[in-house]
């Protein structure tokens, strides 16, 4: 079926060089499809909770315990892309684990007829891979960084022991990412998973 798509981009905040993605995505997606998107084209593990700031709302999901910080969080399934650009908003913010607090800043691009021959969302482009769960923020992935990139850093082996294997900041497997989006694009009634693992503890 033909539906409106959006070109955005995503960036996380802070990163120096800038870790940045851009897909192209139905506007028919919830804000809980979008977490599920920006989990995979990331490579976070969906391990911690997440929030988006659009306009003077929170959207994720809602919890007993929002009551105690006197906040009101709404459902993120219950928020499409479309009526988001209704409400003439166009840059947003997905927060995703409180503890680290990787702040992606989301931008819409262009929105446009899609492709009848393209299946969405769709992978465009990026560059840098994103840091690693529990790395521990900006600091820390920038410490991680250069200990996993010089051999001579005292950190180097135990680094690469906690990250199980080793890390190139350059390469995002782009043909992984196509891969899994065009699976997600493909069963989009349901969540992706595919991309789950198991946890990892931050380093110390």
């Amino acid at each position: 079926m033909i539906e409106p798509i959006a070109r955005i981009r995503i960036e996380i905040e802070d990163t120096n060089p800038l870790v940045w993605r851009e897909l192209d995505v139905p506007l028919s997606t919830t804000m809980a499809m979008m977490h599920d998107i920006i989990q995979v084209v990331m490579r976070w593990w969906d391990y911690h909770l997440y929030e988006f700031e659009i306009g003077n709302r929170i959207y994720g999901v809602p919890s007993s315990d929002d009551a105690l910080y006197e906040r009101k969080v709404y459902k993120a399934s219950g928020l499409r892309l479309a009526t988001v650009l209704n409400r003439g908003i166009r840059e947003f913010l997905y927060v995703y684990d409180f503890d680290d607090n990787w702040r992606h800043r989301i931008t819409v691009l262009d929105v446009r007829q899609g492709e009848a021959d393209v299946e969405y969302p769709r992978f465009i482009a990026g560059a840098r891979r994103a840091p690693p769960e529990d790395v521990g923020s900006i600091s820390g992935f920038e410490e991680f960084l250069d200990a996993v990139t010089d051999p001579e850093h005292e950190q180097h082996k135990r680094m690469l022991e906690w990250y199980d294997g080793p890390f190139d900041p350059e390469d995002i497997d782009e043909q992984r990412l196509h891969m899994i989006i065009g699976d997600f694009a493909a069963r989009r009634r349901g969540p992706l998973m595919s991309h789950r693992g198991t946890g990892r503890k931050k380093p110390s």
